[in-house]
């Protein structure tokens, strides 16, 4: 059993020595790996190895990649015998949260050249909770990623391989955020949703925990506003609000089963009403573990 909570080469060496004012060079490229994935999030990197003369202004862009219907945002993996697909990413820091295109001046990498070698890292994310076909399974899922170094009116470009080894049978899973809006001691009522994605036949509970509310439990939770106030809601698995949705697997979990494709589960959420709290923002985590 399985528990995921929401709350990754070779190597060439070749020297260059540059003796012109304003020139670059490429030295090296490492490729993108991913050993596996199951439907969690993976992550990897690659990185480009290069050389401009001192104080020579530089933009390093990605390309889509080589697989019909990508986007800088959106690059795909492609598995040619079948032509299934993932989804990944490109980023140019750690965080993950900027991505890496070729756009001038919006979502390329820019700098300035120091007469050294400088090393620029891709950072490669497979988001988690995305689907994949069950005749997938296996290896050899690929893309070709071009990296183009402009200065001035002149660029080179070098081709980077992205691989994802093995494709294994697993689940991912997604959240986002419940927002209530404003609350006036009347019942108030708001809904969320949650993508689970598991291999065909995958048995899967979803469980909710009480959140971080001081005395919260999964039947009533609390949020926690100015001072320590608190403010109670539940949750619920149906719209009719009459299905509690707790952390007990086969007792108040919601059950379900994988079909290789996403699968969105709707959170109802409700305020409870007659609450005199103070004035102010109101929040809470809670943490939706998937088993399986």
């Amino acid at each position: 059993m399985r528990r995921l909570t929401i709350g990754l080469l070779s190597l060439a060496i070749c020297g260059v020595r540059l003796t012109a004012q304003g020139n670059c060079q490429i030295s090296n490229t490492y490729s993108i790996f991913f050993p596996s994935y199951s439907s969690s999030t993976v992550q990897t990197t690659g990185l480009v190895q290069f050389t401009c003369s001192n104080n020579t202004a530089y933009t390093i862009g990605l390309s889509a990649g080589a697989t019909a219907g990508a986007t800088v945002i959106d690059r795909m993996l492609l598995r040619s015998s079948d032509q299934a697909t993932l989804e990944y990413q490109l980023f140019s820091n750690a965080s993950y949260t900027t991505n890496w295109g070729n756009s001038a001046g919006t979502n390329w990498l820019a700098g300035t050249g120091t007469g050294n070698q400088q090393n620029a890292a891709i950072y490669a994310r497979i988001p988690g909770a995305e689907a994949f076909s069950a005749t997938a399974n296996g290896t050899n899922f690929t893309d070709t990623v071009t990296v183009t170094l402009t200065w001035g009116s002149n660029q080179i470009s070098r081709t980077i391989q992205v691989t994802l080894q093995q494709v294994a049978p697993g689940c991912g899973i997604g959240a986002n955020p419940l927002s209530f809006g404003s609350y006036v001691s009347a019942a108030l009522n708001a809904t969320s949703t949650i993508q689970i994605a598991c291999t065909g036949g995958t048995l899967y509970n979803i469980g909710l925990n009480a959140g971080n509310g001081a005395g919260a439990t999964v039947i009533t939770r609390e949020m926690t506003g100015p001072a320590g106030a608190l403010l109670n809601c539940r949750m619920f698995s149906n719209s009719a609000h009459s299905t509690n949705w707790g952390n007990t697997v086969g007792a108040d979990t919601v059950a379900g089963s994988g079909n290789n494709e996403i699968q969105t589960l709707s959170i109802y959420g409700e305020i409870l009403p007659a609450q005199f709290v103070p004035m102010g923002s109101y929040t809470d985590t809670i943490i939706a573990t998937l088993t399986y």
